[in-house]
């Protein structure tokens, strides 16, 4: 299974960026999806999850109301749609699934997803 993201960049604050991640290789559905991000000299933090079971989303406090997961299950693709961005977002963002329903409660914790992509590096410049 393969997780391929892209859509990174360079932008000025205030301005927006779309996320992909696209799946192959997989003869299963991923039930539980997310996207973290890792900030330079910092741990990877949850960002945002999409879970399949209740069609249900999550977000950390710091994007509600900025950014928006989606998924497109005819093509097996997960989106971030990213606005209002901040120059503390820039960071190396990955997209990650599981075949696996997450509990709420864990939704948001790494060790939910076994399948990771290689990530995509978003800038925000001041």
């Amino acid at each position: 299974v393969q997780l391929q993201a892209s859509g990174g960049g360079l932008v000025q604050a205030g301005g927006s960026l779309r996320l992909s991640c696209v799946i192959s290789g997989s003869t299963f559905r991923m039930d539980g999806m997310a996207w973290f991000r890792q900030a330079p000299e910092k741990e990877r933090e949850f960002v945002a999850a999409s879970r399949q079971r209740g069609s249900s989303t999550f977000y950390t406090d710091s994007v509600k109301g900025r950014f928006t997961i989606s998924r497109d299950n005819a093509k097996n693709a997960l989106y971030l749609q990213m606005n209002s961005l901040k120059p503390e977002d820039t960071a190396v963002y990955y997209c990650a699934g599981s075949p696996n329903s997450p509990i709420t409660s864990a939704v948001r914790s790494a060790q939910q997803y076994g399948h990771w992509g290689q990530g995509t590096l978003v800038t925000v410049s001041s």
